[in-house]
């Protein structure tokens, strides 16, 4: 064996859907470079059980460089594997030992049903944003550049929370399966603009509404999604969320929409 190739044993869990009992599965000597990614991993795993007649193991994902949230399951316990700030498809073999185990798990969350195996249906999100709606601001035409003014701490501000990929860490890692980080960011990102201030009330309510609904847990500040997230994202948001939920529910029984300036954070 070269010196820049490992061996390492896999234990999956194989799900054939959301009723299925599930069960893990073992894999011993899968031969990978060090310079692969995760997902060539299991690329070349598959492509053996292909080769042995036996079903592959079904896994999320798209872009393959840490953009667009797709893939992300559990690695020996910790989502994205063990990496601060990295996605599963951007995770290197490198970073484990030859001969190591490694337990693979999909996201544990009772609103992210499993589709199969290693992925799940996180269509759960795309309900909270889309009962979020939309903003009433023009934005077919590209405005010029000084037609709005933002402040550009508002708008790195606004930017930080916007860099959510929406790939469900946060819900694995939370020992309450709560989707506040991920919720706070895509209500903070609005809630800092002045595009986002006439829906700013209904907005709120109703993806916090939407989240409780789909069947995510209550946030217990344990910070775990924060140390989970792919792209950092901080737990201010979840504080953000909360201020916004409870003036947006006062303004809500007084007959009125929030009235706070965008730059009050």
């Amino acid at each position: 064996m070269s010196g820049n190739t490992i061996r390492v044993n896999l234990r999956i869990w194989r799900q054939n859907g959301p009723r299925d009992a599930g069960r893990f599965e073992d894999y011993s000597n899968v031969e990978i470079s060090t310079d692969a990614s995760f997902l060539e991993l299991l690329d070349v795993l598959n492509e053996r059980l292909v080769v042995d007649g036996k079903e592959p193991v079904v896994f999320e994902h798209d872009c393959r460089e840490g953009i667009c949230g797709s893939c992300g399951f559990v690695v020996n316990g910790q989502a994205h594997g063990p990496d601060r700030g990295t996605t599963i498809c951007q995770l290197h073999m490198r970073r484990f030992q030859n001969g190591e185990t490694l337990v693979l798990e999909p996201w544990r969350s009772a609103a992210f049903p499993v589709i199969r195996d290693l992925m799940v249906d996180r269509s759960a999100f795309d309900r909270i944003q889309r009962a979020g709606g939309y903003t009433s601001t023009n934005v077919g035409n590209a405005p010029d550049a000084n037609s709005i003014l933002i402040s550009k701490e508002v708008v790195s501000e606004a930017f930080d929370a916007a860099t959510c990929i929406g790939c469900g860490a946060c819900v694995a890692a939370c020992p309450n399966g709560s989707a506040a980080l991920f919720t706070g960011a895509k209500v903070s990102q609005f809630a800092l603009l002045p595009q986002g201030q006439p829906e700013r009330t209904r907005r709120v309510l109703r993806m916090v509404a939407e989240m409780d609904a789909s069947g995510f847990g209550g946030c217990s500040n344990t910070l775990e999604c924060e140390a989970a997230c792919p792209k950092e994202i901080s737990t201010k948001w979840i504080q953000k969320l909360n201020r916004e939920y409870v003036v947006a529910q006062v303004a809500s029984e007084n007959g009125g929409e929030v009235q706070e300036k965008a730059s009050a954070g």
